[in-house]
């Protein structure tokens, strides 16, 4: 659990990848800057 396990959420941001506990597709939970207006 943390920035370099690549099952977590964190882990995959800093790893720059997606999977299941990381989608593509942009939702509520996501901290992407784009939807912020």
């Amino acid at each position: 659990m943390g920035k370099g396990d690549k099952r977590t959420r964190r882990g995959k941001i800093f790893a720059g990848t997606y999977g299941k506990s990381r989608p593509k597709k942009k939702k509520k939970n996501t901290v992407s800057v784009e939807n912020k207006n």
